[in-house]
């Protein structure tokens, strides 16, 4: 066991640097050119030739390696493998792996260093893809049928709901031809489901949109009723959707349950969705008491504003009290889940926290929820107004408990409107004074609402005429806030009232600074730049107006009106033509649009209006005469007839009515029913000097008796009328007389309707005159009543609005009731 052991030499013996010039022989590249082995393995294939490996016999022995040294050194591999080079059975082995990467012999002879094989030139182009296969056709086609369907939803997104149905059209017959291909040459189970559901899918929901409601009902049971779609039953939801919309109510709470079987309680959100369309269609027909079990079942287990604001609706219509009450109290404790003001008001002075604060004041996380708070105040507003009425013996009891009720939630600030409202229920019921007096409660109280409130109480004394006391609280609403624009808008109202139009003009300017939306002030400027004769402005005014209220009856007409004054007729037809088109029954726009077309010279237009203006509204007394005196003047003297009867119906006292039915009369040839109409008028009017020389005429004419009768009154008619025109004279001289100098001119003016009658009177036919030569004197004659003026004519409504130029006075919290 020792023999192996072998001691080390002494320290003295010892070589620190033996060892450093010994080196493995096989490394030894300064001699291969002499190397015989060496050069013959490089000149041919011998290098590379397989390895011997352990497996042939000798091949593990030991065998000398020749050197450049000529030194015999026995090497082996840890394999049991000779190494590279060695001399075996004396002949040597052939080294391999001698050539580096990308180096060869042409290297040597000065060639271009290539690695990469870039001399080789660019490489094959790349085989063309054999689009004839079926397989490549399916795969262009299902591309084809997902762009279609793309395209379709975008169209829809666009508002292009024809060009929508169109492609989704098309998806569809490009996708049945799909599935056909691939059953050809391929196993059913090879189908895209995905594909076909999608395809469907859009093309129901295509057809939905455009009120196709029966082929969308077909295609979405086509999807239903197909038990490959695993979710295609929740699309139950979208069938009872369109259900209801055609009314069925049935079948949509059908469909709704279904739907609600299908959907897992997992997702709790649509499930309390369908349950609210549940309880709106029960609602549509009647069952409020199913309606309240669904509502309550929501507020319950996730209350929100709808449902709490349904649910007070069913127990509105049941008339249970106690129940609305209740349902208020659930409907003001809804969680909104916003953040509240507080959050946006700055601890401190830190510039960073304030910047930061000024950048999220106004995001679009802000503005959400603003508007869900928005919609909460205004449901809570409409169902006070709805239950305070009922909910107590009297509507002001019940306004108190509302208001008790949200000063105790965090809508604290909804009770000074409430208050309002309050006010405003007041005023519906014509109790003016308690009106005031709520409203006067809240002078005292904070800016905001002093200014609400002053605002309305100018509002009612404007109305009232006592603009001392409008423009007193004009002033409490501005002082209160400067910013308020309705304060501002009345406040020029009542300066508008005192003839100071430019000052008016300025504070409707500043209440349209304070809110671009404010469209009051902004017609109210209007009508003052019309009032100052500033025609142009007024003109822009009103047609910036029209750009924001398009339907609006108002403004049409007054943009119709500054054209009509600055003589453009054509124009000012074409906006009354607008105008008819919102408001077709309306008789003084039609009426005016004949008068435009009479002056145009264009009758048959405008008896065409005339006619229709008469339909809507047979009282109007210019519209009548019109219409009498076109008749007249085609010839048609018996349909003028009517005409003149109705005016004397509203008119009993003007005896010019009558007078034209007379004349109606004798020129159609009925001279017996014209004697009896004239002497109908001498009975009720015996000194009218027309219907007595009229009447001689006749008896003279037919040979009656009662000529010399006639004759007779007719002279004594006329004796007082001269001595009647003489006392008027006599006095105007004395008084002129009296006068000073320069006065005498009221001479021609008082007698100016004395003037006018003999001119009439002068314009009538003489006694020997036949009939028909009087016929273009009388068509449009004016008699003149002896008994006095003319009474005005009465205006409809529109009329009343548009001609007279009212303002839009602002009336806030003006919230109509649910029907």
């Amino acid at each position: 066991m020792m023999q192996n052991v072998h001691l080390a030499p002494k320290a003295d013996e010892e070589d620190l640097y033996s060892g450093y010039n010994d080196y493995n022989p096989t490394f030894d590249t300064e001699d291969l050119e002499n190397d015989t082995a060496f050069q013959q393995a490089v000149r041919t294939s011998h290098g590379r030739r397989p390895p011997i490996t352990a497996k042939i016999p000798g091949t593990s022995a030991s065998r000398p390696l020749a050197t450049g040294f000529g030194s015999k050194t026995a090497l082996s591999s840890s394999m049991g493998r000779p190494m590279t080079g060695a001399i075996q059975d004396g002949v040597a082995r052939p080294l391999t792996a001698v050539h580096a990467a990308g180096y060869t012999k042409a290297a040597l002879r000065g060639s271009v260093f290539d690695p990469l094989g870039q001399a080789r030139g660019p490489a094959p182009p790349l085989e063309m893809k054999n689009e004839d296969t079926p397989e490549e056709k399916i795969r262009q086609l299902e591309k084809k049928v997902n762009e279609l369907v793309e395209e379709s939803c975008i169209a829809n997104s666009c508002g292009d709901l024809k060009l929508a149905l169109e492609k989704a059209k098309d998806a569809g017959r490009k996708e049945r031809v799909l599935v056909r291909q691939r059953e050809q040459i391929a196993s059913p189970e090879n189908i895209n489901l995905d594909l076909t559901y999608s395809v469907l899918f859009n093309l129901a929901s295509q057809y939905s949109a455009n009120e196709m409601y029966a082929e969308a009902l077909n295609t979405y049971q086509v999807i239903v009723k197909n038990k490959m779609f695993s979710n295609g039953g929740r699309l139950k939801v979208n069938m009872a959707n369109i259900y209801l919309k055609q009314r069925n109510y049935s079948k949509a709470i059908k469909f709704y349950r279904m739907a609600l079987d299908q959907i897992p309680s997992v997702h709790k959100e649509m499930r309390i969705k369908i349950m609210q369309n549940i309880g709106v269609a029960f609602i549509k027909t009647g069952q409020y008491t199913d309606g309240i079990s669904s509502f309550e079942h929501i507020m319950s287990t996730s209350p929100n504003l709808k449902a709490g604001f349904n649910l007070i609706l069913c127990y509105f219509a049941i008339g249970d009290r106690e129940q609305m009450k209740k349902a208020f109290q659930k409907l003001i404790t809804v969680p909104l889940e916003i953040d509240y003001d507080d959050k946006y008001i700055s601890p401190n002075d830190d510039p960073h926290t304030n910047l930061l604060i000024e950048a999220i004041k106004n995001d679009q996380l802000r503005q959400m929820e603003r508007e869900r708070k928005g919609m909460a105040e205004k449901y809570i507003m409409t169902a006070a107004k709805l239950i305070a009425p009922v909910i107590e013996t009297s509507f002001a009891i019940g306004y108190d408990w509302c208001v008790e009720v949200v000063k105790a939630s965090h809508y604290v600030e909804l009770a000074n409107d409430l208050e309002i409202n309050k006010a405003i229920t007041y005023l519906r019921q014509k109790d003016f004074y308690q009106a005031v007096e709520t409203l006067k409660m809240f002078e005292k109280k904070d800016s905001r609402v002093k200014s609400a409130a002053a605002t309305n109480l100018s509002f009612l004394y404007y109305l009232e005429n006592e603009f001392a006391q409008a423009t007193n609280y004009a002033d409490l609403a501005v002082n209160s806030d400067r910013y308020n624009p309705s304060a501002l808008t009345n406040k020029g109202n009542t300066v508008f009232a005192n003839g100071d139009y430019e000052k008016a003009a300025e504070f409707y300017k500043e209440a349209l600074r304070n809110d671009s939306s404010c469209t009051e002030a902004l017609y109210n400027i209007g009508l003052t730049y019309k009032k100052l004769n500033r025609i142009d402005e007024a003109l822009d005014c009103f047609l910036k107006l029209q750009a924001i209220l398009r339907n609006s009856a108002q403004v049409l007409y007054q943009i119709a009106s500054l054209y009509e004054i600055m003589e453009d007729p054509n124009q000012a037809i074409e906006w009354l033509m607008q105008l008819i088109s919102v408001v077709p029954t309306d008789s003084y726009a039609l009426s005016k649009l004949g008068e435009l077309y009479d002056n145009e010279g264009d009758k048959s237009q405008a008896f065409q209006y005339y006619y229709e203006s008469y339909r809507y509204f047979p009282s109007n007394i210019e519209v009548i005469e019109w219409l009498g005196a076109y008749y007249i003047d085609t010839q048609f003297c018996e349909k003028a007839i009517q005409y003149f009867e109705r005016a004397a119906l509203i008119q009993p006292t003007q005896v010019k009515w009558q007078l034209m039915v007379a004349s109606c009369y004798r020129r159609s040839g009925n001279y017996q029913k014209s004697l009896d109409t004239y002497k109908e008028i001498h009975r009720k009017f015996p000194d009218n000097v027309e219907c007595l020389r009229f009447l001689v005429r006749l008896c003279t004419d037919m040979g009656l008796k009662e000529v010399q009768e006639y004759v007779t009154k007719l002279k004594r008619v006329e004796k007082l009328k001269e001595i009647r025109e003489q006392r008027v004279k006599s006095g105007r001289d004395g008084s002129a007389r009296s006068r000073r100098e320069g006065s005498g001119s009221g001479d021609s003016g008082g007698s100016a309707k004395g003037e006018r009658l003999s001119a009439k009177l002068r314009a009538l036919p003489g006694t020997n005159e036949p009939y028909e030569s009087s016929g273009n004197k009388e068509i449009d004659a004016s008699y003149v009543d002896p008994l006095g003026p003319q009474t005005e004519r009465p205006k409809t409504a529109a009329r009343k609005r548009m001609d007279e130029d009212e303002f839009a006075d602002e009336e806030l919290g003006e919230d109509l009731l649910p029907e």
